[in-house]
């Protein structure tokens, strides 16, 4: 047996792994390929080499990139919510969300129009969160809406950024560079120079390096929604925590906002308040207390509970804490971060294969709209690298910052404005811009309403 389950939900844990497997690995077929389109359509590298190159880069991306987009994915949906008395809730939810997702993922791939799977995936999670909040006799607040709205910014921004950077680079490079071959459209049977597919090369690997650190984490926190949906007792905790680092870091947050709450009148009732608040949290771990296996997903919700009311308290009085008094909050809150915010190595491993196997097939799509079907001329050598660059800048610093987005958006947008960087609006085939704007407007409310359609379906079909 699988973690002491009985079979028929051991073979449920399976399914779901399996399903989110699937939407790694057709993640890595669908959003890759732009990682791939200009070392491939220029000649700089064929293209199994460049899929097996990519791949390989992408699943140093997943091992190396943190869990911080991985922990933005899980805390979009209340796990509280997959877990309850009715096994099936959780089940539906995952299999609605993960459904949703592949089948649009693949139909798009199919008519090889680049759509992103960043946002498949939040529509899909936001479509089954607020399915479950109409379930009759639901009270729960099925979506953390202010997370939302933070990942919902990030999607909706990162494409503009893309166009607008990749503009402005391209003029730098125009003002800088001399030499007129980097700003001649690729022959079909031509090898650039070796330093013109140096620097091509680079800017592949920079792509699929952050695609891998931040598209790769979202299945990271898709799995961990599974686990901890379906096997709370196993998962709730970080097993390897040092349960008395938290407990004192509960002690030091408590004895922290008692200080604030003297210091300052502004601040006093709230941060009394919030004081008691983790003095309970501590007496609750306690010294020498071991967490029973009943316990255990109480504790976290209380951990997760006091940590967020402690980063709503420090959003609210930003102005009238100190750097120091900052400093020290959030150091003793990074103790917290460790008893819920982990990934089990072996988790990061499947993933980062899922995504660099599907790397490695289905990029020819992709690739031909990237070069030749989103502008009226043919890409560029600068084009290619001043998108590329772009778009590993801006996901580079969104997993930074633990926001998802969409490699596919960001280098699609960015191709579209190293075209208009060139020669105007006009040398866009709006044909195809409009097919991409239809694809991007159409994802969130088509993927939501699946997701939410399929979670009633298979909720049923379970009961």
């Amino acid at each position: 047996m699988i973690f002491g389950l009985e079979t028929w939900l051991a073979g449920t844990l399976l399914l779901c792994l399996l399903a989110a497997v699937v939407f790694e690995f057709i993640n890595g077929f669908h959003d890759t390929a732009n990682a791939v389109a200009t070392v491939i359509y220029t000649n700089t590298l064929k293209p199994w080499t460049a899929v097996v190159w990519s791949g390989l880069w992408n699943i140093a991306g997943v091992l190396a990139g943190g869990i911080g987009v991985a922990m933005g994915i899980v805390y979009l949906l209340p796990v509280e919510l997959l877990v309850d008395q009715q096994v099936n809730h959780a089940v539906a939810m995952i299999i609605a969300l993960l459904g949703a997702a592949i089948l649009w993922n693949f139909s798009t791939w199919y008519l090889g129009i680049p759509c992103s799977s960043s946002h498949t995936l939040v529509a899909a999670i936001l479509g089954v969160g607020v399915a479950y909040s109409l379930l009759p006799g639901s009270s729960s607040t099925a979506v953390n809406w202010n997370k939302a709205i933070d990942i919902g910014t990030s999607l909706l921004v990162s494409p503009f950024i893309g166009f607008a950077l990749t503009i402005l680079l391209m003029f730098i490079l125009r003002w800088f560079v001399k030499g007129k071959k980097l700003f001649e459209e690729h022959k079909k049977k031509e090898v650039p120079p070796i330093w013109i597919r140096a620097v091509l090369i680079f800017t592949c690997t920079s792509v699929s390096f952050f695609h891998g650190s931040n598209d790769g984490q979202k299945g990271v926190g898709v799995i961990m929604l599974i686990l901890i949906g379906l096997l709370p007792v196993q998962f709730s905790l970080n097993p390897h925590m040092d349960l008395n680092k938290v407990r004192n870091a509960s002690v030091q947050l408590a004895t922290e906002l008692e200080t604030l709450s003297q210091s300052s009148s502004s601040l006093s009732a709230e941060a009394k308040l919030l004081s008691a608040r983790f003095e309970t949290l501590s007496h609750s771990l306690g010294v020498g207390v071991t967490i029973t296996e009943d316990r255990k997903f109480e504790v976290r919700n209380m951990i997760i509970t006091e940590r967020q009311n402690l980063e709503r308290f420090e959003k609210a009085y930003k102005y009238d804490l100190t750097t120091q008094q900052k400093d020290n909050l959030v150091h003793h809150k990074k103790a917290l971060l460790g008893a819920t915010d982990y990934v089990p190595f072996w988790v990061l491993i499947m993933v980062s294969l899922s995504l660099g196997l599907g790397t490695m097939v289905g990029w020819k799509r992709i690739v031909v709209t990237i070069g030749e079907k989103i502008g009226k001329q043919h890409l560029t050598y600068a084009q290619g690298a001043s998108a590329e660059i772009v778009a590993a800048s801006t996901i580079g610093v969104s997993t930074l910052f633990g926001l998802p987005v969409s490699t596919t958006q960001v280098l699609s947008s960015g191709i579209a404005g190293s075209m208009v960087a060139n020669k105007g609006l006009k040398n866009l085939q709006m044909g195809t811009i409009k097919n991409m704007a239809i694809a991007w407007l159409l994802t969130f409310p088509v993927v939501f309403m699946l997701a939410g359609t399929l979670f009633y379906l298979i909720r049923a079909f379970w009961g």
